[in-house]
């Protein structure tokens, strides 16, 4: 599950962009100034914080350079109002993964967000998964469902573990193919579906209770 941290003072553009991310399938907290966003940092982990230049307390350029200090590996996107070429220079030397300038589309801020996780894909976990009765072992890359062993390709293996991985929760295309799939795969519009598919007919066979569930107007996901 990609978890999000926002980092903005103004509760409208907080409001908007939270249901935008949450739609998208993402678990997103919320920081309204630069201290805040500092202690959440310091006790969670987030893959990626999108953080506004201007914010009370401590600016967005010195909780950047801050993360970094740490050695925080989160990706982060700055947003600001401010458009000149050394205002974007200053925030990707901070320590910025992409620099955003409002007013902006929620499109072309997902696009973005997917950009960077694509950078940094999906890693499959170290311990156990399960869902109902089915087992994946990353450390043997062995799968089953109740006694039954089940061959699987090695992108097949990688798009169930991170099903699995994030059990319960609805997953957009986009997201499946951002974390998957290393590079973009645009060419290939319906891979997702197709690799679905691949899955479907060795997880679940007939006569067993279907697993891989598609979420109309959304995705897919995994549940008992």
């Amino acid at each position: 599950m990609t978890k999000i941290l926002l980092v903005e003072d103004d509760g409208g553009i907080v409001s908007f962009l939270k249901r935008g991310l949450e739609a998208e399938g993402f678990v997103v907290d919320v920081a309204g100034d630069g201290e805040q966003a500092l202690h959440l940092c310091r006790d969670l982990d987030y893959r990626l914080i999108i953080l506004d230049v201007l914010l009370p307390a401590v600016d967005g350029l010195e909780v950047c350079r801050s993360l970094r200090r740490q050695m925080k590996q989160s990706l982060i996107l700055m947003l600001t109002a401010k458009d000149s070429v050394q205002d974007k220079i200053e925030g990707l030397r901070s320590g910025a993964d992409d620099y955003l300038t409002k007013p902006f589309a929620i499109d072309e801020l997902l696009a973005r967000i997917h950009a960077l996780l694509r950078r940094a894909p999906y890693s499959e976990p170290a311990s156990l998964l399960s869902v109902g009765d089915l087992v994946l072992d990353p450390a043997t890359r062995r799968v089953r469902r109740g006694e039954r062993e089940i061959e699987l390709t090695a992108k097949e293996f990688t798009l169930l573990s991170y099903l699995m991985a994030n059990a319960g929760t609805a997953l957009s295309r986009s997201r499946i193919q951002s974390n998957v799939w290393e590079q973009s795969s645009e060419t290939y519009t319906n891979i997702v579906d197709v690799y679905i598919r691949y899955l479907r007919r060795k997880i679940d066979l007939d006569g067993e209770k279907p697993l891989i569930r598609t979420v109309r107007a959304v995705g897919y996901m995994i549940s008992d």
